[in-house]
C-alpha cells in the first residue's frame, strides 16, 4: 500500500495467488498414506459472480482449453451459480495432478481475463474413514485449510487442527483460524 492510499484510507484490491496450488500435487501423498484420505476426481473453483455475457464467453473459452487438454487429461467441465450469488467450475479428470493443474489453467484463464479479483476459492475433496475432507484454497491468501464437515452445518474442529498440523510442512496452511471459512454446499 502507497503513502497515499494509507493518507486517504483507500486501498488496492489484493491479487490473487495461484502458484501455491501446486503445492497439492505433491501433499495428496501424505494423504493418501499418513492419512488414508482419497482425493475425488473433481475439484471446484468459485469466484464473484461476472456479467453472464462475459460469463458465456469465458466458459466457451474454459471449454476450449479443455477440449485440447481432454486429450491427455480427459478433463470435463460444468458450471452452477449457488444460492449466494457465487459462481463455480466443476472440473473433473481421471488423475489428481491433472485436475490441480486444470485447476491451476482455469484460475491463470480468469486472471488473463482482468477476473483475478474475483476469484475467491478451490475446492479439493477427499475421502476416507467415514468422512468428507475438504482441502480450500484461498486464492487472497494463497494459503490452504482444511473443512471437515460432520453433519447439517457443524464441522469437526479438532480433527481439523490435527490436520493443520499434520499437514503444516506440505501446504502452506492458513495461520488464522478465523480464515476458515466454511463453504457450505459446494458443488464437490
Amino acid at each position: 500500500m502507497s503513502f497515499l492510499d494509507r493518507l486517504l484510507g483507500t486501498s488496492k484490491p489484493v491479487a490473487s495467488k495461484t502458484e501455491a496450488l501446486f503445492a497439492m500435487t505433491t501433499a495428496v501423498i501424505t494423504l493418501q498414506a499418513s492419512l488414508h484420505l482419497e482425493p475425488s476426481n473433481a475439484a471446484a473453483l468459485a469466484f464473484k459472480a461476472i456479467d453472464v455475457g462475459q460469463f458465456e464467453a469465458l466458459k466457451q473459452d474454459i471449454g476450449t482449453l479443455l477440449q485440447i487438454r481432454a486429450a491427455d487429461t480427459k478433463s470435463t467441465m460444468s458450471t452452477m451459480t449457488d444460492t449466494y450469488g457465487y459462481q463455480w467450475v466443476i472440473l473433473q479428470t481421471e488423475q489428481f495432478e491433472d485436475l490441480v493443474t486444470t485447476i491451476h489453467l482455469v484460475s491463470e484463464e480468469l486472471k488473463s481475463r482482468g477476473f483475478g479479483e474475483q476469484l475467491l476459492s478451490s475446492v479439493f475433496k477427499f475421502t476416507g474413514e467415514g468422512r468428507n475432507v475438504y482441502w480450500i484454497y484461498n486464492y487472497k491468501r494463497g494459503t490452504f485449510y482444511p473443512m471437515v464437515p460432520t453433519g447439517g452445518q457443524t464441522r469437526d474442529n479438532a480433527f481439523e487442527l490435527r490436520l493443520q498440523v499434520l499437514m503444516k510442512h506440505e501446504l502452506p496452511i492458513e495461520p488464522e483460524l478465523e480464515r476458515w471459512y466454511s463453504l457450505w454446499g459446494s458443488p464437490v
